[in-house]
């Protein structure tokens, strides 16, 4: 477990574990043996730069974060000599930045003063989804009037328009499709992201993984009018949308998430499945 938080980095021609990282969680297994290894990074000022880069990135920048989540790399030109004045210039000096500072690391140098830079392990990876799903809570909800509409699809149990815009949106975003990422993982990202377009609206009650039936329903909704929404999402590794839509309204049954909202008074009550792969989504109503 250690190995898949901490390891990654490489000095000249040795392969070493964030020392700063391993410290602090021995000094946690001093206390707690039992402990799991932590994310030691996510209040660090360096964050900031990961920002930066969100904010610049333009489709290929984008891409290229994309590429890096997905367990793959990327080729560039690295300056090691920048003053701090001279890192907003370009997107190329950031990525420069991130990888002095230990957000990325070298994977093989290449002809030309070139370096393959990759994520070194799991917890940057965790870092940077937090992160992406931040930035793009922000860049969506700077635009009120798209987000009303996508969300008014959802009380109206408009399906149609509810796949259609989450499909522009994670065409907008940055998709995690990683193997090696665990299915949980996969949901939890595709559950934050749409958790953020729903609580754009502040007269609806927004639950995430609340107790509505005989279990914790993905996301529920109670609105003014007295409308009771339930979402359960589903990640399709095999790429069947339809299946694993089919599987998250089996599970609102099964359970009986709509009872609760029932009977915290809702007269009307809508159940969604949506299901994920990658930039793909499906949407069906029970």
């Amino acid at each position: 477990m250690i190995r898949d938080w901490y390891e990654g980095y490489r000095f000249g021609d040795t392969d070493v574990y964030c020392p700063w990282d391993v410290i602090n969680y021995c000094d946690v297994l001093l206390a707690d043996p039992h402990a799991e290894p932590e994310n030691y990074w996510a209040n660090t000022s360096g964050n900031d730069l990961i920002r930066r880069l969100l904010k610049k990135a333009n489709q290929s920048t984008r891409n290229e974060i994309e590429q890096l989540l997905n367990g793959g790399t990327i080729i560039k030109t690295i300056r090691q000599e920048l003053t701090y004045r001279e890192v907003e210039d370009s997107i190329d000096n950031i990525w420069s930045v991130l990888y002095s500072t230990g957000y990325l690391t070298c994977r093989r140098r290449v002809p030309g003063k070139q370096i393959e830079l990759a994520l070194p392990n799991r917890e940057v990876k965790e870092l940077f989804l937090d992160l992406v799903k931040n930035w793009f809570e922000e860049t969506i909800q700077a635009d009120s009037a798209r987000i009303n509409r996508f969300c008014a699809a959802f009380s109206e149990g408009n399906v149609a328009t509810i796949q259609d815009m989450l499909h522009d949106y994670l065409w907008e975003s940055i998709s995690v499709r990683d193997t090696a990422v665990r299915r949980n993982m996969k949901e939890d990202f595709y559950h934050g992201m749409l958790l953020g377009l729903l609580r754009s609206q502040d007269s609806w009650l927004v639950r995430s993984n609340a107790e509505t039936g005989e279990g914790y329903s993905d996301i529920s909704i109670q609105t003014p009018e007295r409308v009771g929404m339930i979402i359960e999402l589903k990640y399709a590794d095999d790429g069947n949308l339809e299946a694993a839509c089919k599987k998250a309204l089996k599970q609102i049954e099964d359970r009986k998430y709509g009872e609760g909202l029932r009977r915290q008074g809702a007269k009307k009550i809508l159940k969604y499945g949506i299901s994920f792969c990658e930039k793909e989504c499906m949407v069906v109503m029970a």
